[in-house]
């Protein structure tokens, strides 16, 4: 029966990995602009519409990579979007994809009779689909549809990275994991890592706009990456950026305190200077520094996304190089 349940894990992984390269190649002709048509003919009591930018009754547009919000106006009723419906299928598909994604952590616990995270592949798995659902979630509230590629993308790459590079059996927890804080722990920690992969995307793509934006004020329009004219601007791309960071270094924090509890339970010591202690703990320090210099020493613009992307790289060592070849308590918890 458990051989069976991951066979099926390993069967929706693969057509989860279909469903993103569909997402990734709709999303991808959105962000070129063959995948959009010219707005719908919209009611009165919106305004009119005038050329690519709609004014809407109340103010000015918000439409255009200047502003942020690519897809279109603002109005009494709300926003006035431009179809874009490459964008639609990458959505719709994206959607299909978490569930498959989904569907394939929950046989993969069911197959092992317990919580899908009790290796690195399994926790590669778990936070890939994390990624995805906090993006998905992210999408009710704002329309971040222009960061697909750039989260889609690196999920894709993520799951194909862990088949061919991490997979492990599924197997029992060893006894330092048969805790309740292993739930605790490792799922807030999961979904703080999702935020700060979002983050990330949009401080690369802000470092980019800004060197767009520096090129076009100095009368030298940029001959490449013309994708990114429907992008938002870079002031729009650091404060989206700057928000899912400040979201997430609360969850970062606790994941850190509830990591030394743990180790208390589980060793008898809260902290031992293990290198997957240590470079959490230079996590939250590099992301407090950030959020210390955005919010009282002004820092904004380039100096701030390098600083967050200093962090992001962080994250990527704990993972790629620390759960690997650094020897540990946390050992368990790399390939095998």
């Amino acid at each position: 029966m458990g051989e069976s349940l991951a066979a099926t894990s390993n069967l929706l992984v693969y057509s989860a990995m279909t469903a993103y390269a569909v997402a990734l190649l709709a999303f991808s002709l959105d962000l070129s602009g063959r995948g959009r048509t010219a707005p719908a003919a919209a009611p009165a009591r919106r305004g009119a519409l005038v050329g690519a930018g709609a004014l809407s009754t109340t103010g000015p547009s918000t439409s255009g990579p200047a502003t942020g919000d690519p897809s279109g106006a603002v109005g009494d009723d709300g926003p006035v979007h431009e179809r874009r419906r490459a964008a639609a299928v990458g959505v719709t598909t994206t959607w299909l994809a978490l569930l498959l994604h989904v569907g394939a952590v929950v046989t993969r616990g069911v197959s092992a009779g317990r919580v899908p995270w009790g290796n690195m592949y399994e926790f590669t798995l778990t936070g890939a689909a994390v990624v995805t659902a906090v993006y998905v979630a992210v999408l009710w509230r704002r329309d971040l549809r222009y960061l697909g590629v750039f989260v889609v993308g690196p999920v894709l790459l993520t799951l194909g990275i862990a088949l061919a590079v991490l997979y492990t059996d599924s197997a029992e927890l060893v006894p330092a994991l048969q805790s309740y804080w292993l739930v605790i722990h490792v799922s807030v920690a999961t979904v703080s890592s999702a935020l700060f992969v979002i983050a990330f995307s949009a401080n690369v793509l802000q470092l980019v706009q800004g060197r767009r934006e520096e090129l076009r004020a100095a009368g030298t329009p940029p001959r490449r990456g013309r994708f990114m004219d429907l992008l938002p601007g870079s002031v729009e791309l650091e404060r989206a950026a700057y928000r899912l960071i400040a979201l997430s270094f609360p969850l970062w924090s606790f994941t850190l305190v509830a990591g030394a509890i743990w180790a208390e339970r589980a060793w008898g010591r809260y902290w031992g200077w293990d290198p997957k202690e240590v470079w959490t703990f230079v996590i939250w320090v590099v992301y407090a520094a950030y959020l210390h210099a955005r919010a009282t020493r002004g820092w904004d613009g380039r100096r701030a996304a390098y600083l967050a992307i200093a962090g992001f790289a962080c994250i990527l060592v704990n993972w790629g190089v620390v759960n690997v070849f650094f020897p540990g308590n946390h050992s368990y918890a790399g390939i095998g």
